[in-house]
């Protein structure tokens, strides 16, 4: 029982630390890896600015929700290599939170406040998830990454058409997202029953909403 106790207790320390490097810390990472790094800033009037501020802070709400998501279903998962790809996916999504936070910074803008508690939330979802068995935890990832490539093409569409920086950003994640949805079809991943799909719609709408402007 004491063993018992003691890994649990370590699992949560763990998944705190996790959390709070996701949220609180500033990530680590390399400015030379970001992509479109070298190309000149566009000038931007303040208003293209401001929304160029909220769109990437949507980008970078969306990668805690992500790191989130995939610790919880890794927290439960059944297979070991299931576990490792979780793990491998969450460490992706880490640099895609690093470029996200640059080019906040580039813009003297803040991530959105409201991070912990989309944090908390997803990692629960992710946990959900992971309790009806691998399949379906991978169908979560299917989904998620699915609607994540739509609103990257959105916001792709929405920019500067001199804003090289930005757009090669958002393109290296969303050719990285599509990569990760296909990973997780082609180790079994199930497609997720309708409403659930309309339910995490319907929470990434809130989401978007929310952290564009706080």
């Amino acid at each position: 029982m004491r063993h018992s106790n003691s890994s649990l207790g370590e699992k949560f320390c763990l998944e705190l630390d996790r959390m709070l490097n996701v949220v609180a810390n500033k990530p680590n990472g390399d400015s030379a890896s970001i992509p479109g790094h070298d190309t000149t800033e566009t000038h931007l009037t303040e208003s293209e600015k401001k929304h160029l501020a909220g769109l990437m802070r949507i980008n970078h709400t969306g990668e805690v929700c992500a790191q989130a998501l995939y610790f919880g279903q890794a927290l439960l998962a059944r297979d070991a290599d299931t576990k490792k790809q979780l793990l491998h996916a969450a460490q992706e999504e880490q640099e895609h939170l690093y470029w996200c936070h640059q080019r906040l910074q580039d813009l003297n803008e803040r991530p959105s406040y409201l991070n912990p508690i989309w944090y908390v939330s997803s990692f629960a979802l992710g946990l959900g998830a992971a309790a009806f068995g691998d399949p379906v935890s991978y169908g979560f990832v299917m989904e998620t990454e699915k609607q994540v490539e739509s609103h990257l093409q959105e916001h792709i569409e929405q920019l500067n058409v001199a804003d090289h920086k930005s757009r090669a950003i958002l393109e290296q994640m969303q050719a990285d997202e599509i990569r990760h949805g296909q990973a997780a079809k082609d180790a079994g991943g199930v497609e997720l029953p309708q409403p659930i799909k309309w339910t995490m719609t319907l929470m990434s709408n809130i989401m978007k909403k929310l952290a564009y402007r706080i």
